[in-house]
């Protein structure tokens, strides 16, 4: 079995993640994962237009990337501008 890229572990992650997302109405779906290692999502659903999307997405979901893949430097949420 190959090695999984470091992108394919970042969407492993989401893809966990999305289930707490789900269960409050919200979803995330993964965009790229840039050069620098800036991982680009989009908060969907409830979590879209959620006051707490930004507490969501840098609390919870780049917390939990960046404990498990150190080299990420950072999740932003291409609608919200963070």
């Amino acid at each position: 079995m190959e090695n999984p890229t470091l992108e394919e572990k970042v969407k492993a992650i989401i893809d966990q993640l999305r289930t707490y997302l789900q269960a409050d109405g919200g979803d995330i779906e993964f965009v790229e994962l840039t050069e620098n290692n800036i991982v680009l999502v989009q908060l969907q659903g409830a979590c879209g237009s959620c006051p707490h999307a930004k507490m969501t997405l840098k609390q919870g979901v780049e917390s939990v990337i960046k404990e498990h893949l150190p080299e990420i430097q950072g999740v932003q949420d291409i609608n919200l501008g963070f």
